[in-house]
This record gives structure tokens, sequence and C-alpha cells, in this order.
């Protein structure tokens, strides 16, 4: 596909919205929430907000202005500008890194959106109803035990993500995400609004937003960065993906600024929804992965309407899963559409299916694999190990010291629209900030 028949998006605000949705995911609405819990509240929230601006706008930008001049998938992108500049074309490893990060995160990411759809079920049927703590967790312990549930769901979840994707960009991504987005934020808007009845909301706003700095350290920091980074999806190809049909007249730093508020936003509000519900009901608010899958169903299995906030709370974490994991198998399916004679709905469907397919072995890994490991990891460990650990941050790291290392920067300058102040503060951030705010987590990882 030549650079002059790539699909575009049909508005900004398309954009806008599959950019959001593919931030506001599960590390949002099941993430977010229970590292605040872990980390000390509000002194976790600003040092992330600060790490937001200075790490993830600059990679964010850098991504997007990268696949907005390339038009192609990211390797190719990557391959052509290295050419273009005079730079070796071993460059094309970040695409290729960022690409295969979506592919296999993708893989075991569907099966907890897998989990997330099987949880309406529970909530809609009342099946939380009257359990103690031990109940729900011998629940979820036996919900995980049962390979051909665990299969149902992930396959399920997969066809969603298959089918809208393979509508293509402005019927396919775009429109699932102006679908998609108001409906998250309609069902957030309703869960805080119950929050503010429960007596405690005083309690979670001064939870996330009166910060005890004794709380934080190095780890903190580290959690801050990392969560940051994830976030935002970057170093997974989707932002260089996205980027590649983007048309000139999108100003690149005000779209940043528009997704980061957006995408925090959503965050907060997560806090703010999950937290009231927690402190009503004496729960802990640090009980990290288990908050959402054993905490929040005893709440809403105890509480006067946890039938209709529990459906509402989980159909909340399909929609965010869901608008996560197209954004995860599209620059997948764009590769396999430039590099093949597969049509978009071919492309689609080999992408899928084959994600589809390393999913049962991580689903596996909970059950009938348990006991199969690699350096002291299952498989789906061992999946987000690799992924999050070391393929993000090489691949955002690459991006960001090719975008202001390695392009004419003056061209760079024309292109995100800055004056001479405006300008050396970008180079700051670009050559310097954001390069070692990604060293110092990948140091920390090795």
């Amino acid at each position: 596909m030549s650079a002059t028949t790539h699909a575009q998006w049909s508005s900004r605000m398309g954009f806008v919205l599959a950019a959001t949705g593919s931030a506001v995911g599960l590390g949002n609405i099941w993430k977010f929430p229970y590292m605040v819990g872990q980390s000390g509240g509000a002194a976790f929230v600003l040092v992330y907000l600060v790490c937001i601006a200075l790490i993830g706008v600059p990679i964010l930008v850098a991504e997007w202005m990268i696949g907005r001049r390339g038009q192609k998938n990211p390797i190719n992108t990557m391959a052509q500008l290295a050419r273009e500049h005079g730079h070796h074309r071993s460059w094309a490893l970040v695409g290729g890194i960022g690409v295969l990060a979506a592919f296999l995160i993708l893989s075991f990411y569907s099966v907890i959106g897998g989990w997330s759809l099987a949880y309406v079920r529970d909530a809609l049927t009342g099946s939380f109803t009257g359990l103690d703590k031990g109940a729900i967790g011998a629940a979820f312990e036996g919900f995980l035990a049962r390979p051909l549930e665990l299969f149902g769901w992930h396959s399920l979840f997969m066809a969603l993500t298959i089918a809208i994707v393979a509508m293509g960009v402005s019927k396919g991504l775009e429109r699932g995400s102006k679908l998609l987005m108001p409906a998250l934020g309609l069902i957030l808007i309703v869960l805080v609004g119950y929050g503010a009845t429960t007596g405690s909301f005083g309690a979670a706003a001064s939870y996330l937003f009166n910060p005890d700095w004794s709380k934080l350290d190095g780890t903190v920091l580290l959690a801050a960065l990392g969560h940051a980074f994830f976030t935002l999806s970057l170093g997974m190809g989707i932002m260089m993906a996205y980027g590649s049909y983007l048309g000139e007249e999108v100003n690149l730093l005000r779209a940043a600024r528009t997704v980061v508020l957006m995408d925090t936003i959503f965050a907060l509000c997560a806090g703010m929804a999950i937290f009231p519900i927690v402190f009503a009901n004496g729960l802990d608010p640090a009980a990290g992965p288990g908050l959402v899958f054993v905490t929040l169903p005893l709440a809403f299995g105890n509480i006067s309407g946890g039938l209709v906030l529990g459906t509402l709370f989980f159909l909340l974490l399909s929609f965010a899963a869901l608008t996560s994991s197209i954004s995860l198998l599209e620059p997948v399916v764009e590769l396999l559409e430039e590099r093949t004679a597969l049509t978009r709905v071919g492309a689609t469907l080999v992408a899928g299916v084959t994600i589809w397919a390393l999913g049962i072995s991580a689903l596996l890994s909970f059950n009938l694999w348990s006991e199969v490991k690699l350096a002291g990891l299952n498989i789906f460990d061992l999946l987000d190990y690799l992924t999050s650990k070391f393929m993000l941050p090489l691949a955002g790291l690459g991006a960001i010291v090719f975008a202001a290392w390695k392009l004419e920067q003056t061209s760079v300058k024309r292109e995100l629209r800055l004056g001479d102040t405006g300008f050396a503060i970008w180079t700051l951030l670009s050559r310097y900030i954001a390069p070692i705010g990604v060293l110092y987590v990948f140091w920390n990882n090795l």
C-alpha cells in the first residue's frame, strides 16, 4: 500500500478518541487504582503526573510524528525515514520490537479481557450476592482452574476485537472508539455518582489527592514511571501506526495534551469510583491485582444495588479492555496488510487468530500448564515480563532518540509548530529528560 492510498482518520476527533481509547484500558480501571493503593495514594499520583508530562508526552508525540512522516507500518516507516536521513536501516528494529510487543501483549491481555466479560455475567446474575471474602476468592481461583471456560471467554473477547479491526480505520477503529468512549465515560460518571453517596467519598478524595510524602521512595518513582509509559500505549507500535493515518492538519502537541488529559481524568475518576466503595466496606485499598476481581465483587455482593453497580463496573472494565485491544491488534494488521497480498479482513483474521492461539497458552498457565515455567515464570507472567520490562522501554527509547537526534530538527520544529522557547523545552525533554527516564526504568528492570 503506497503512501498516497494509505488509510486516513476521517476527523481529528476520531483520531483523538481512538488514541484515548488505546490509552484508557485495563491500566486505568484495573491497574492504576491498585497501584495507587500500594504506593501511598496521592504521592504516587503526583509523581505519575510529572512522569506523564516529562516522559510520556515527548515519546507519544515522537511516535505520532514518525508514523505520520512514514505513512506506513512501524517497521517500514523506521526503515524509510532512516534511509532518507542517511542512517542505517537497522533502525527498523525499533518498529519491529514495537509491533512484536503489541502482538505478545494482546495474547495475554485478551485473557484478562475475557475475565472481565465473565464477571459481567456473574454480576448480572447475582453470583456475588451474600458471599464473604473467602468464598469470592475461592470462586475466582475456581474460575482460573477451568480451562474450557477461560478458553470460551478469551475466544469471545478476541472475536469482538477482530470484528472491529477488520472493518478498517474509519469504520472500525474510529467508529468503535466513538461508540465505546462515550459509553465508558457515562458508566464512570454513574459509578462516581454512587461513590458520592457512600459516605466515604471524602476519604477517597483525601487518599487520592492529599500526598503522604513519607511513602515516596525509589520503588514508587519506578512504579509511577513504568505506569506512565504503559498507560499511553508507548513502545507498542500502536501510536506509530495511528500516526501513519494522520494528515498534516493535526497539531500533534495539542492532540497529545488532549489525550493525556482525558487518560488522566479517566484514571482519577476510576479511583473516585472504586475507593469510596472500598473504604465504605472496610476493605484494603492496597489489595493489589485482586482489588478488581476479589475485593470489589465482595463489596458488590453485600451492598444495596450491588447487582446493578457490579454489572456497570465490569461493563466499564470490558469496554476499556476492548478499546485497548483493538489498538494492540492494529499495528500487526497494518504490517501484514502492507507486506503481504492479504486484504484488510484477511490480515486481521491471520493476525487475530495467531494471537488468539498464543493466548491459549497464556490461559493454560493458570491451570493445566501451571507447572510449565521458564526462569521461574509461567507463560502468562513471562509474556508480561518480557514486554513490559524490556520490549516497551527499548522501543520507546528508540523512537524518542530517533526523533530527537536523527531527524532534521528544523523540520521537527516546524512540524510541531513551536517557537524558539517552546522548541528549546522540547529539545531538553526529548533529547535528555525522556531518554534518561526510560533508561532509568530499563536499568532497574535489569
